[in-house]
Formats: C-alpha cells, sequence, structure tokens
C-alpha cells in the first residue's frame, strides 16, 4: 500500500482534472442507470396494452412514477413510450459525451504523472553516487526509467479510467436493484466474499512473479545492450552463434517468467466469469419465483433487474481483475521507487559558497575507499600552485585516476581534505567547482549529437567562431571540414563515426572552448597511433598553456618537461620532483622508464 499511496501521491499537481474526471465519471454512471430505470414504464405501457397484470408495489416503481409522471401526464400510449424512449436516447448520448470527457482528462493525468516520475527519476540519477551506477547494468537503469514507468501508470489509469468508474456503476446498479427488491439483491450478492477471498492469492503470486519478470527483462535489455557496442569484439573473436545461445537461454528465462505470471493472471477472468454466471442463475430462479407468486415483484421489474444485473457484470468482472492488475504495476513501481529511494551525494552543503582560484589547491592527508574494499589512497598530500604542471605517473591501479577525480568531487575523501585556496571542496558549490576545471581523459565520451554540440556541451551559448577556434586549436576543424555537414554531422552513439584521435581532438576542443584555469589530463593520448598522438600532443600543449595541470600519463615521455612529477605507488606519493631529479634517485621513477625505455636512452 506504501508504494500504491506513493504513486497515486503523483496525481497531486493533477487534482483539478482528477476530480473533474471523478465528477464526469459520477454523471456518465448516474446517466447509465437512468436509460436502465427508463425500461420500466416503457414495458409497463407495454404490458398494460396486453393486459397483463399491473402490480406495481417496489420502491424502484413508484419513484420512477413520480419523476417521470408530470412528463407523460396526458399523453396516449404511442405518445408516452415516444417520450420515454427520446428520455433515453438523451439520457445515453449524455452518458457517452461524460465517458468521452472523464476518459480524456484520465489519459492527461496519467500521462502527466508518468511524465513527471521519468522526469524526477532522471533526475535523481544525475544526483547519485558513481559507485552506485558501477553496481548497476546500463540495461536494469534503461528497463525502470522507461518500462518500469509506464506500467506503473496503470495504478493511475486503472484507479481513475476503471475503478472509479465501476465503483460508481455498481454504486448505482446496488442502489437500482435495491429499490427493485431487496430480498433479490442480497441473494445476488451471496457470493461476493467467495469471490474477493479468492483474488487473494492471485494477488500476492502475481506481485512476487511480476517482480521476478521485470527483473529478468532488465537484464535482457542490459544484455543486448552490452552486446551491441562489442559488436566488434564479437565478430573479431567470431564469438556470434555463442553470444547467439547464450541470448537465447536468457530470452527463454524470461518467456518462463512470462507464462508463470500470466498463468495466474488469466485466472481472474474464469474466475470472474465463473462468479456472474452464478449470479444470474439464482436471479433467474429466484426472481421467477417471486413474480409467479405475485410476491411484490412485477414482471417489468424483474426485467429491469435482469438488465441492471447483466450490465453490473462487467463492472464487477473488471473491479475483480483490479488487484491483479495492480500487483503487476505495483511490481514496476516497487522498482522505480527503489531506484529512487537510493541516497543522493551530489547535493551541496547549506552554506556552500562559489569557488574561486587564486593560488593553489592541495590534499591534506586523503585517504579513499570503494564501499567497503580495501583505501585506494593512504595519507595523500602535496600541493599544486596555480599555473604549475604536475604529472602523476605510477602502476596501474596506483590511484592516479581516483585522485584526480577526487578535483571536481567524482568522489570525496573517505578521510582528509582536498582544498582550493585553502577552502575545503565540500564548502564549495560543486556546479563553481566544475566550472573551474577541464577534463581530457583516454575514454573520450561524444554523445550521438551533432559535432558543434558536443564541442559546446560544457558552453552552449558560444559562437560558431568560438567553436571553430577552439577546434583549430585542437587540431581538429580540417577532419570536421570534411564530414558530410561538417559541425552539423551527427556523430554516431559514442562517436564511432570518429577514430580514436579524432574523438580525443574534439574532446580538447570541448576544453578549450571552456576555458577552465584548471586541466585534467587521464592519459589523453594513450592507444593512439604515432601521427595521432602527434597532432593530440599539439593540441594538449595549446590548451595547457598558461594553466594548471594535473597530467596522468603511462607514456614517460609526455611528462618529463612537467614542473613536478608525483610517484604513485598501491595508493601512496613514494616519489616527487623533477624529471631529472627523480631519474637520478634510481628509485620507482627510474624503473618505469627503464621499462618503457629499454635502450636506456639518457635523462
Amino acid at each position: 500500500m506504501s508504494t500504491w499511496r506513493r504513486v497515486v501521491a503523483q496525481v497531486g499537481p493533477y487534482r483539478g482534472r482528477y476530480s473533474l474526471a471523478v465528477f464526469c465519471y459520477f454523471i456518465a454512471s448516474v446517466l447509465e442507470g437512468a436509460v436502465v430505470v427508463l425500461i420500466i414504464p416503457l414495458f409497463k405501457y407495454l404490458f398494460k396494452s396486453e393486459g397483463v397484470i399491473q402490480g406495481g408495489g417496489s420502491a424502484l416503481e413508484r419513484f420512477t412514477e413520480t419523476l417521470l409522471g408530470p412528463v407523460l401526464a396526458g399523453t396516449t400510449p404511442d405518445q408516452a413510450v415516444l417520450r420515454v424512449v427520446g428520455l433515453a436516447v438523451a439520457a445515453l448520448v449524455l452518458k457517452n459525451v461524460a465517458t468521452y470527457a472523464a476518459g480524456q482528462l484520465s489519459v492527461a493525468v496519467q500521462e502527466g504523472v508518468v511524465r513527471d516520475l521519468r522526469v524526477r527519476l532522471f533526475k535523481h540519477l544525475m544526483t547519485l553516487d558513481l559507485q552506485a551506477f558501477q553496481r548497476m547494468r546500463g540495461g536494469q537503469v534503461l528497463q525502470r526509467v522507461i518500462n518500469d514507468v509506464e506500467q506503473a501508470k496503470t495504478i493511475v489509469s486503472t484507479t481513475l479510467a476503471r475503478l472509479l468508474q465501476n465503483i460508481f456503476e455498481i454504486l448505482i446498479a446496488v442502489v437500482i436493484l435495491l429499490s427493485a427488491s431487496w430480498r433479490l439483491t442480497l441473494l445476488a450478492f451471496v457470493g461476493a466474499p467467495l469471490l474477493v477471498f479468492g483474488m487473494q492469492f492471485l494477488v500476492k503470486r502475481l506481485r512476487h512473479l511480476s517482480r521476478a519478470r521485470e527483473q529478468e527483462k532488465g537484464e535482457m535489455n542490459a544484455h543486448v545492450a552490452e552486446r551491441i557496442g562489442a559488436m566488434k569484439l564479437i565478430r573479431s573473436y567470431g564469438a556470434e552463434a555463442a553470444e547467439a545461445e547464450a541470448f537465447h537461454a536468457q530470452a527463454t528465462a524470461y518467456r518462463r517468467k512470462v507464462i508463470r505470471t500470466q498463468r495466474y493472471a488469466s485466472l481472474t477472468t474464469p474466475v470472474s466469469e465463473m462468479f456472474g454466471g452464478m449470479v444470474l442463475v439464482l436471479i433467474l430462479w429466484g426472481g421467477t419465483s417471486m413474480v409467479l407468486s405475485g410476491d411484490g415483484l412485477t414482471p417489468q421489474t424483474l426485467i429491469s433487474f435482469l438488465i441492471t444485473a447483466l450490465r453490473m457484470m462487467s463492472p464487477i468482472k473488471s473491479t475483480s481483475q483490479f488487484p491483479a492488475q495492480i500487483a503487476v504495476a505495483l511490481a514496476s513501481a516497487d522498482r522505480v521507487f527503489q531506484l529512487l529511494d537510493m541516497p543522493s551525494t551530489e547535493v551541496d552543503a547549506p552554506n556552500a559558497r562559489p569557488a574561486t582560484f587564486a593560488k593553489d589547491l592541495r590534499f591534506d592527508r586523503v585517504r579513499f575507499r570503494y564501499g567497503e574494499e580495501r583505501d585506494v589512497l593512504h595519507d595523500v598530500s602535496f600541493t599544486v600552485q596555480r599555473g604549475e604542471v604536475v604529472a602523476l605517473v605510477g602502476p596501474s591501479g596506483s590511484g592516479k585516476t581516483t585522485l584526480v577525480e577526487m578535483l571536481p568531487r567524482l568522489h570525496d575523501p573517505t578521510s582528509g581534505v582536498v582544498t582550493l585556496d585553502g577552502v575545503p571542496l565540500q564548502q564549495l558549490t560543486r556546479a563553481s567547482v566544475r566550472a573551474l576545471m577541464g577534463i581530457v581523459s583516454q575514454d573520450t565520451v561524444l554523445l550521438h549529437d551533432t559535432v558543434r554540440n558536443n564541442i559546446t556541451f560544457g558552453h552552449p551559448g558560444a559562437t560558431d567562431a568560438q567553436v571553430e577556434a577552439a577546434a583549430r586549436a585542437a587540431n581538429a576543424h580540417e577532419f570536421i571540414a570534411q564530414l558530410p555537414e561538417g559541425y552539423a554531422t551527427v556523430l554516431g552513439e559514442r562517436g564511432t563515426r570518429l577514430s580514436g584521435g579524432q574523438r580525443q581532438r574534439v574532446a580538447i576542443a570541448r576544453a578549450l572552448l571552456r576555458d577552465p584555469p584548471i586541466l585534467l589530463l587521464d592519459e589523453a593520448t594513450s592507444a593512439l597511433d604515432t601521427e595521432s598522438e602527434r597532432l593530440v600532443q599539439e593540441a594538449i600543449d595549446r590548451l595547457m598553456q598558461d594553466r594548471t595541470v594535473l597530467v596522468i600519463a603511462h607514456r614517460l615521455a609526455t611528462v618529463r618537461d612537467a614542473d613536478r612529477i608525483l610517484v604513485l605507488e598501491e595508493g601512496r606519493v613514494v616519489e616527487q620532483g623533477s624529471h631529472d631529479e627523480l631519474f637520478q634517485k634510481g628509485g620507482l621513477y627510474r624503473k618505469l622508464y627503464d621499462l618503457q625505455f629499454r635502450e636506456g636512452p639518457e635523462a
């Protein structure tokens, strides 16, 4: 019920349309009952003409005669029938107009809820710790944002478009039935408790199975997305058949879960049909006995009772299926709120202030660990002066990237502090800190968008002239101009239309356009051929001018000119100094350097 209330609470901004939809459903239900009630005087006139006994002692008949007396007074039977038919047609038309209006209002509300919930979920994803994304598969996240939210709207649409309408129709029908014969009404509802209890078991099983089914569907989506991204790898290793077989097994597992879920969902229809059939049999038996015995029930009232009971079967059937439908939707809503309930980390401190950078940035006894794992960084302390170029080198897994990612607060220290001009980063707004920094990494991320929009990602208001100037400085303008539509060319997902060197130069142009005072380079020239590396290195040299730079480099030849080199090993700074100082010292830096240049180049 907690999940149900949380979804329904999303209706709050649309309570005006919600209330109007409820009112329209109520009017439609009243008019639905009016059409049935009008059958009584219609058949009464017909029975009179055929000399059938007139009884007429039920409250329903007395109410009908009182209501229609002024309309039918002084008319012939033919005129009375014509007027009753006219009223029935008018009620039918108005009922359908009200139903249509209620349906449109319901759609507007439910789609508004879906949009709001989906946007809220996407915004929340933007605030989660990066480690959360390392624990979740992309396909599972996509499943929750798109499919699960869509499924969760059933809670609103079923509540509005079906449940409310059905409840109103049932209530109006019950009033009519009780007015016609309270004894026959009790007989009709004698089996209702059995139907309610029978549905409870189905609901519990459905919610459990639906949650497992959606989890399996998310895994299948994640598998497909991952394999599409690895298509070159799959083909290079001739793994197409193996991957197809693996997906077949996963699709089969999903199929089994769908069948098990549907097995219980499908039971709701025959169970409610059996209940409806038994009710009609009881009504025919009891009603016929009352008419034949003259026990206060006239033929026309029995006919109206039967018609009302028959029409009530549909909303009762739909209402009986409501728990099963909601169980499926609640399973999806559970997964949505599970993600929404994950704690946000991208939240500024209450008194956070804008960042400035005039003097230095400092790491003071910084320690860090991922979750419950062992420490990745141990008591790291160093200072970078404004305008200084500092290189970070060391074996893989020594903590270089983690250290650099603390500056834009992609991670916060487990203990210790990182300061900017003496102010801890936690006391500064994230947006202002990140505005001071440009990042170029070996894993270049480009969006499925135009070249221009990829370059202006961090500076959307840039002019065409500024964009071109940044591209020229990054050695990117020449190849961009040769693309089919130049800067308006849409790149493939993750920039697959470009080579590695071209993607790097677009990323450098993006950083140049932002013109940040602090530059973070994470092995920006790794995995490039000689010519691409030369062009990228030229662009990086331009980018580094008059900036404070932290550069992670695997190729030590690219950092020989750094003002200072920090050597990390197992999360600790074990050496620091210039290239010449470290080379002469003969420590870890010298070993790493000699491994790369086995011919022993001079220092």
